[in-house]
């Protein structure tokens, strides 16, 4: 019986125990489990789940005028700094959705500007930008820089050193270099001689190309070239042309004297000699006065120069010059010597290159001469000018300018002519048709 009743009792145990295993696990009715564990609400299994607080928001077209957060004044892309060409929403003014962007990972910030110009009215056209500088594709999407944290801010393109663009994304030079140019121009260049009347019907006409280029890194020179500087004048048989000039001048790095005084303390002062070259080929000159002629052509001149004062780009600077020169008097069918001495200055008077500056004081003396009659053996020439010469506007962004000038002659080479000084002031116009940025021009957004 004892037996029994104990096989009773386990039986009656051991199946409690396997009806609480084979039981489910106990979850609330409303809701069931997704295969990928997540639970889904069975009341309303149409209802989508609301989104999770603090979400960054998405780029579409309805919402880029709300990302935008415009500056006062619209500030402007760099041009030597990376750009990003980035495809965003459209909007009524850019309808393409086509942006140049710049971003900084400091302040979070990206600056966007439209990839076409604008018209009057701020809407797009079909104009793509002018100068602007390179732009990469291949760098992370406009979304995934607001999933970032970035704004956007609208801004004006890029422009190059020396250019400026403004809210249409026009672009235009204001920076000019007057040393690197072809020009063309006009004047009015009356003339008066001491003891005679002013002639006032003389035009006078002039040309030229000059360039110049620096040496390199470890050469600490400026070198100049002109070609075919031509001057001519309406109304009277005078001609002034160079095929070919070119000088150099140079910041000496080493000191010719080293001088040290020992009033007090020891102090050194350096002086060196900035030592130049100045050469001119082919030089044709064309005076006529009352009743006579002169052709001159100077076949070569080499002069040596020495800068008194230049600036530290070497473009301006004050300066003497002095060398020989050898010269055909066409006239009289003869060869001759001509030694030259000159103190001249050229200066760029402000960073733009809108105001330059020159002047030249020269003595010449001819020597080896035939005698001829009417004149001394040994003629001689001072000459001496000024000019100024003012940007007024740019066409094409081809700069116009205001030049004029006084001039001083006294020579006493022309026969039957007496040695008297002539005076001329000069005042015209002139076109350049190449004038690059100087190499020092700053960038637009820098200045």
């Amino acid at each position: 019986m004892i037996i029994q009743a104990v096989a009773l009792s386990w039986a009656l145990l051991l199946s409690q125990v396997e009806g609480q295993k084979s039981a489910p696990p106990s979850r609330a009715s409303s809701q069931e489990e997704n295969p990928d564990g997540n639970p889904v609400n069975l009341r309303n299994p149409g209802d989508a789940q609301a989104p999770s607080q603090g979400s960054a928001p998405t780029l579409s077209h309805s919402d880029l005028t709300g990302l935008l957060t415009p500056e006062e004044p619209r500030p402007s892309l760099r041009y030597d700094q990376p750009i990003l060409c980035t495809r965003l929403p459209s909007t009524k003014q850019v309808p393409t959705g086509e942006y140049r962007m710049q971003c900084d990972p400091v302040t979070r910030r990206c600056l966007i500007a439209p990839a076409n110009e604008l018209d009057s009215s701020g809407e797009e056209t079909d104009r793509p930008l002018l100068r602007t500088s390179y732009c990469d594709r291949s760098e992370v999407s406009a979304e995934a820089r607001i999933q970032e944290g970035y704004r956007f801010v609208p801004a004006i393109a890029e422009s190059p050193p020396g250019w400026y663009r403004d809210e249409q994304g026009r672009v235009m030079q204001f920076n000019f270099d007057l040393h690197r140019r072809m020009y063309v121009g006009g004047a009015w260049a009356p003339l008066k001689r001491n003891g005679g009347d002013v002639v006032t019907d003389r035009i006078r006409v002039d040309f030229g190309i000059q360039t110049e280029t620096p040496g390199g890194a470890d050469d600490h020179r400026l070198h100049r070239f002109t070609f075919l500087e031509t001057e001519a004048y309406v109304g009277e048989s005078s001609l002034d042309v160079t095929l070919l000039r070119y000088d150099f001048n140079v910041e000496r790095k080493v000191p010719l004297f080293r001088i040290t005084t020992f009033f007090g303390e020891p102090r050194r002062f350096d002086v060196g000699l900035n030592l130049g070259a100045w050469v001119e080929v082919l030089h044709q000159e064309s005076i006529e006065r009352e009743d006579s002629e002169l052709s001159l052509l100077t076949w070569g001149a080499v002069h040596g120069t020495l800068d008194l004062w230049h600036s530290e780009d070497l473009v301006s600077f004050v300066r003497l010059r002095a060398g020989p020169g050898l010269e055909r008097d066409r006239t009289h069918a003869m060869n001759t010597l001509v030694p030259t001495a000159a103190l001249e200055g050229d200066f760029s008077l402000d960073a733009d290159g809108f105001h330059h500056l020159l002047f030249s004081a020269e003595a010449e003396e001819v020597l080896m001469a035939d005698r001829v009659e009417g004149r001394p053996l040994r003629p001689q020439r001072l000459k001496a000018r000024a000019g100024y010469e003012l940007i007024l506007l740019a066409i094409n962004d081809q700069p116009l300018s205001l030049v004029v000038d006084a001039r001083g002659v006294w020579r006493s080479d022309i026969p039957h002519v007496d040695a008297k000084w002539e005076w001329s002031a000069n005042a015209g116009l002139r076109v350049s048709l190449w004038a690059p940025a100087r190499r020092s021009a700053p960038l637009a957004s820098a200045r």
